[in-house]
């Protein structure tokens, strides 16, 4: 007996589900770079002013909390927006399916025939989906929407929150375990190569370059600890 495509590619992403995995990786990714940066960034400013291990780990903690519940909100008012409106657009196919059953039928042929298939083969696809699920084959059809699969806002968050507190963690261990005079540049280190890290696996995710995905983030993640560390030099000598 032969095989399912299911069973000789089992990798393959025929799974339903896809877009939502999708969408908590991006926002997975997303979250622990900035997690990473913005983080990296306020405890190296602290550190350029004090050597207080206590000082300078209340302030990375208050921004991981900060940056967590920043990244949660965000990413669930986006998803909810997104979401929102294709709930809208799905709920306009459905209304139009019932008004208006043999315009949507003709639409969905001339779909096909865009595609590439007959009129008369077009007419039969068009036929046999819609006496199977006109809704979900109007709703892939026209507006490219799962109607199974929505975007999940919650999913979207809560990945968010996680990866930036995941990220939030490196660089702030990196500034309190080491000993003071060393505290700044293992921190550099660590996060330039967290940063090259989650660089790859974004253009991974994408399908893009790895080397200028790479260099964008850890050119971007040095410059942010460059800047704030000298503010941090800046301060402390006019405040001294």
């Amino acid at each position: 007996m032969q095989d399912s495509p299911t069973d000789t590619h089992p990798h393959e992403p025929h799974a339903e589900g896809l877009a939502s995995r999708l969408n908590w990786l991006r926002a997975g990714v997303l979250g622990a770079n900035d997690g990473i940066v913005s983080t990296a960034g306020l405890v190296v400013g602290v550190a350029a002013t004090t050597n207080d291990s206590t000082t300078i780990l209340a302030a990375g903690m208050a921004g991981l909390v900060a940056g967590a519940i920043s990244m949660a909100a965000g990413e669930y008012v986006s998803v909810s927006t997104q979401r929102d409106s294709e709930k809208a657009l799905l709920a306009k196919e459905q209304r139009e399916l019932a008004d208006f059953p043999d315009y949507e039928l003709a639409e969905l042929t001339e779909i096909y025939q865009a595609k590439g298939l007959s009129p008369a083969t077009a007419r039969q696809v068009a036929e046999e989906l819609t006496a199977h699920d006109a809704f979900t084959a109007h709703a892939e059809a026209e507006l490219k929407l799962d109607p199974r699969d929505l975007t999940n806002p919650w999913a979207a968050a809560g990945s968010s929150a996680i990866a930036f507190t995941c990220g939030a963690l490196l660089p702030l261990l990196a500034i309190v375990l080491p000993p003071a005079p060393w505290r700044v540049p293992v921190t550099f280190v660590a996060v330039l190569v967290a940063l090259a890290l989650t660089g790859s696996l974004s253009a991974r995710l994408g399908g893009s370059a790895r080397g200028r995905a790479v260099l964008r983030v850890v050119i971007g993640g040095a410059l942010a600890m460059a800047v704030t560390y000298a503010i941090g030099i800046l301060t402390d000598t006019l405040s001294g």
